[in-house]
């Protein structure tokens, strides 16, 4: 079959930018094609499904019929009365107070302490007291107790007062049943550890331990004295020392408290050793103070 001749037909020579082929051949060589031609159909699809969504309706409303005259005229109201809320029937099993009366207190009068009924207890603010006394004689010596026994708030509390009087001389020029004072004071407890020079030029060390020791008391002894413990101090409660005259020099923590050029009376620390010279033989002495402890004496 010959084919027709007709005029030649030529195509337009068109030629694509430089810049487009870059792109393409850059977006193809990324494999970013696809997301090039999705992104193109969502913005060509999202104007229409748009404007579809805007067609569409909702369900239809439900308007409510309008009441009608018979119905309004059988409408009542009624005042709400909330028994819960009012006050008079909530409180009407109890009688009104005054906050301000201050409450009667119950009297003690005419009862007895530690009866079985009450077992010693005693309202707040009552207190009483009974008193009773007794003479005993015997021989020349006549002896008079009195008791006082007072309760304040519940607690009892018993004085009881003892005098004794001689009606004649007794032997020893004493009188029996006199009064006793107690006397409380500080006593230490030290150890010493001193060390001499014999008459040989040898040194001799020597340590012992000295307990109970009252104000006055010499250490480390009365021969040789070479501080006197003078009691305690009566705001740090710490021993207080009387160095002697022949102390050539002190070494130890210790506060002094009295003295210029030389310390006169010095205040140590329990547990704290201080070490003394003493005498033209430079004999050392170092005392340490184990323990403060109060004693109490009698005296008649």
């Amino acid at each position: 079959m010959k084919k027709l001749k007709g005029p030649d037909l030529k195509m337009p020579d068109l030629k694509v930018p430089a810049f487009v082929s870059d792109l393409y051949y850059d977006l193809r060589d990324r494999r970013l094609l696809p997301l090039v031609g999705l992104v193109l159909v969502a913005i060509v699809a999202v104007p229409f499904l748009l404007s579809g969504g805007s067609e569409e309706q909702g369900p239809p409303r439900i308007v409510p019929p309008e009441p009608s005259s018979a119905n309004a005229s059988q409408l009542t109201v009624v005042a709400a009365t909330p028994g819960l809320r009012d006050y008079k029937r909530r409180l009407r099993a109890r009688s009104p107070k005054d906050p301000f009366k201050k409450p009667a207190v119950p009297t003690a009068s005419g009862g007895e302490l530690g009866t079985e009924s009450d077992n010693g207890f005693e309202p707040s603010e009552v207190s009483s007291s009974t008193s009773s006394t007794s003479t005993t004689k015997s021989g020349t010596t006549e002896t008079t107790k009195t008791t006082k026994t007072k309760s304040k708030n519940g607690v009892v509390t018993t004085e009881t007062t003892t005098e004794s009087s001689d009606e004649g001389p007794q032997e020893g020029g004493g009188s029996e049943g006199a009064p006793e004072t107690a006397l409380s004071t500080f006593a230490i407890d030290v150890k010493i550890k001193q060390k001499t020079t014999a008459a040989d030029g040898t040194e001799v060390t020597k340590t012992f331990q000295r307990a109970n020791l009252l104000s006055p008391a010499s250490l480390p002894g009365k021969k040789t004295q070479v501080v006197t413990y003078m009691g305690i101090s009566p705001e740090t409660r710490n021993p207080m020392f009387l160095i002697s005259e022949e102390v050539t020099s002190v070494f130890g923590e210790g506060k002094c408290l009295a003295g210029t050029e030389t310390c006169q009376l010095l205040e140590v620390e329990t547990g704290m050793p201080t070490t003394f010279v003493f005498g033209p033989a430079a004999d050392s002495y170092k005392i340490t103070v184990v323990k403060v402890h109060s004693v109490t004496a009698h005296e008649s």
